[in-house]
């Protein structure tokens, strides 16, 4: 694998047309376009704090298993196996949740298409979604059973995909024939847009609205770890994986705030407006009513056919983005089997001997984050949960080595990426620190009154994975769990080998 494409997989599953618009919902109820742009700007300075950090021992460390080994490694004393074991399935668990929101967020926009094109809501309903989010998955399991070519292949065509789509979008929503109707710049940054959406989510606290309203750019600014999950595909890994993660932010801060600004400024300003068989009479039942708010803005601003195209480019780079967060979950699942790590791990560990690539891995990816979405038929707000264990998942999983990096300073080698000791220790702490923060309130209600509906099951979710490993650790995996292994045992090794020899010989 290239440098590039090692970039590839990680700006791809990153997608700034997936987190940023399938929450921009959210983003509108929580604080509205000035929470989200300013938002974006803090969070995505911070996740770079974040990227760097994870680079540095990501060169030290190039291994498919990624953070869990990083965590063995760096884990005072004897306690590598309790880190690593923990770590990875913190991992294990924001794996599935950010593929279920990827794809979940690929089904509300394939919805939207669909409904608008046909003018029927049938399409937007909840029962529908979710069948359309069960063809997506099974669509990118295949791929990743078939097609493993042609995923490297598109990871690539994504990054192009994604800077010209993002430049196609904005530039038609400024150009479009009711261009006039953009709203303002106090609107898009300041007072008026947070009036405007002032009290959706039930809260009167400013500042706990603007916190939760941050949920949009703390859950885009994922995934960027999967440029050390293929490190070991990876050409010159110890240098070109760490840049793939650092440089999959940057890039991911300054395109997705363009798309954010130029969504904003295309929302209606004239009302009722009309989207796939329903009927808005305002912003604030835009917001409230439509999952899609972003596509609405397309179809106003832009008009039908132009908009329904725009729609298309998100679709197709949603798509791209679940597929490439498929590939990244198999391979962080059979790090993290191979080790012994998971129940029936022989099973999940196992390697097609024709394809080379670890199936079963990618089907549990697959399957994993059908089932995590499967509540939303019940809960409208089950999405938000989703993203939210995401978040809370992966970003434990990812400051877990950086945190153990500064408290066990001593057993970091550093690779040929590496920042200046001092300025490492000051950013780290900073990540770190931010991270706890974080966690903290996207485990909190997310509406008010709390009903059935508008739950928040993330600490559920957090929960139950956290008490099955915990379980299962205090009562056998300390016994045997030593810690991963690097590229597998020398017999395991020698009987993958043998197996692909000697169907090659076929």
């Amino acid at each position: 694998m290239s440098k590039f494409s090692n970039f590839a997989i990680s700006f791809t599953i990153i997608s700034i047309l997936s987190g940023c618009l399938t929450l921009y919902g959210f983003g509108l109820q929580h604080g509205g376009p000035p929470v989200m742009l300013w938002g974006w700007l803090l969070v995505g300075t911070l996740v770079i704090f974040a990227g760097m950090s994870m680079a540095e021992i990501c060169s030290a460390y190039p291994t498919a298993g990624g953070l869990y080994y990083w965590a063995a490694k760096l884990a005072p004393g004897n306690s590598a196996p309790i880190w690593s074991w923990f770590t990875g399935w913190f991992n294990l668990l924001g794996q599935v949740a950010v593929t279920a929101g990827i794809s979940f967020g690929c089904a509300y926009s394939l919805s939207a298409f669909l409904g608008e094109l046909s003018g029927s809501s049938f399409w937007v309903e909840r029962t529908t979604i979710i069948g359309i989010l069960a063809i997506i998955l099974i669509l990118q399991g295949l791929l990743n059973t078939f097609g493993i070519r042609v995923v490297a292949l598109l990871n690539d065509v994504s990054v192009y995909w994604h800077l010209i789509g993002v430049a196609v979008i904005v530039i038609l929503l400024y150009w479009a024939p009711s261009s006039h109707t953009h709203q303002s710049a106090s609107f898009v940054f300041g007072t008026e847009g947070w009036n405007a959406f002032k009290g959706l989510s039930g809260y009167a606290a400013p500042l706990y609205v603007m916190l939760l309203g941050l949920l949009n750019a703390q859950y885009t600014f994922t995934g960027y770890d999967a440029s050390a999950h293929v490190s070991e595909e990876t050409i010159n890994a110890n240098v070109q994986a760490a840049k793939g993660i650092v440089r999959s932010i940057w890039v991911s801060l300054i395109a997705g705030f363009i798309l954010l600004v130029g969504v904003s400024w295309a929302l209606p300003k004239t009302f009722p407006v009309s989207f796939a068989g329903t009927t808005y009479a305002s912003l604030t039942d835009l917001a409230g009513l439509c999952v899609t708010p972003w596509a609405v803005a397309f179809t106003s601003s832009a008009g039908r056919t132009i908009g329904l195209l725009l729609i298309v480019i998100v679709i197709v780079a949603q798509f791209f983005c679940g597929m490439s967060s498929v590939t990244a979950n198999s391979r962080m699942i059979y790090a993290f089997s191979r080790d012994g790590a998971m129940p029936f791990s022989s099973y999940w560990h196992h390697v097609n001997p024709k394809r080379r690539i670890p199936v079963h891995s990618a089907w549990f990816g697959a399957i994993g984050a059908f089932v995590l979405s499967f509540w939303y038929i019940w809960s409208p707000v089950a999405y938000f949960a989703v993203v939210s264990i995401a978040v809370i998942g992966l970003y434990i999983a990812y400051l877990t080595p950086v945190f153990l990096h500064r408290i066990n300073p001593k057993a970091f080698v550093p690779g040929p990426y590496r920042m200046n000791p001092a300025v490492s220790t000051i950013i780290g702490w900073i990540a770190v620190i931010w991270v706890v923060f974080i966690c903290i309130i996207f485990l909190l209600p997310q509406y008010t009154p709390i009903t059935k509906t508008n739950f928040n099951y993330t600490p559920v979710a957090v929960l139950v994975v956290i008490g099955f490993a915990g379980i299962w650790w205090v009562a056998s995996a300390r016994k045997w769990f030593k810690g991963p292994k690097i590229q597998g045992s020398a017999e395991e090794l020698a009987e993958i080998e043998h197996d692909l020899t000697q169907f090659d010989k076929v």
